[in-house]
């Protein structure tokens, strides 16, 4: 038996990059997983569509998981559909290549409800479930850069990774006399659409000189974020994993 067989996953911005990756290991360790997206309908019908030709169970479901009344719908159909969640991944995220003097406050307000009223939104409705069924699992996607800052701008992204570190730490203590566990994972630098986006292919060729294990890939996190959904993230709860192939210590 597959060790999340049975399990019903949800994760956040998983049309692309990281959540892709994160949706395609939890399938493969056997959850139903719940892929949402914000507008790729393309890239979310693909993931699911590989996922259930390698045997697995995959959904999309549309939605803006920084708008409130979006976060009510996809949960409408957690409970329509699945009737518990046992696996919540908050993966949704962007950023913008911009140093404080290039970020309007349009763009400062933007980025931290992408990232960061997304997550309490996310959090809230997934706790509400998890406290019922006394039992949920629940995985931040924070990074390097709360640790370390970014190194060239992205001021507004590095702060909402630091505040993602600080919410999952509080929201553990909130989760655990109802065996919800709270984790994060702060990936390094990893090989996804958006780095490449937002750094050129010369950023991430000087980017990947300076990580001893070199640059790391979706997979990787998705194993990480599978070892906490499953057995042995039992005991585990306001730990960061730092995926970075040994770029950081702390």
């Amino acid at each position: 038996m597959k060790e999340l067989e049975g399990k019903i996953a949800l994760v956040t911005g998983a049309s692309r990059g990281l959540g892709r990756g994160i949706a395609d290991v939890l399938a493969e360790k056997g959850a139903s997983v719940i892929v949402n997206y914000r507008t790729d309908t393309a890239h979310a019908d693909s993931i699911c569509r590989e996922i259930r030709e390698k045997g697995g169970k995959a959904v999309p479901f549309q939605a803006d998981v920084s708008e409130r009344a979006d976060v009510a719908k996809l949960f409408d159909f957690v409970r329509a559909e699945f009737g518990r969640l046992d696996i919540l991944v908050n993966n949704a995220g962007t950023t913008k290549a911009q140093d404080i003097f290039e970020t309007s406050e349009d763009d400062w307000d933007f980025i931290l409800k992408t990232n960061l009223k997304s997550l309490f939104l996310m959090s809230k409705a997934a706790m509400e479930i998890m406290r019922a069924q006394k039992s949920g699992r629940i995985i931040n996607m924070t990074s390097i850069v709360a640790y370390r800052g970014a190194l060239f701008g992205h001021v507004h992204y590095a702060a909402t990774k630091g505040g993602i570190l600080s919410f999952t730490r509080t929201l553990a203590r909130t989760g655990a006399p109802y065996n919800i566990t709270v984790n994060a994972l702060a990936p390094g630098i990893i090989e996804t659409e958006l780095l490449f986006q937002t750094h050129g292919a010369e950023g991430v060729e000087k980017l990947a000189k300076t990580v001893p294990l070199g640059l790391g890939k979706p997979r990787d996190v998705g194993l990480a974020a599978a070892f906490l959904a499953g057995e042995g993230g039992r005991y585990l709860t306001g730990i960061c994993l730092d995926i970075n192939g040994g770029m950081n210590f702390h």
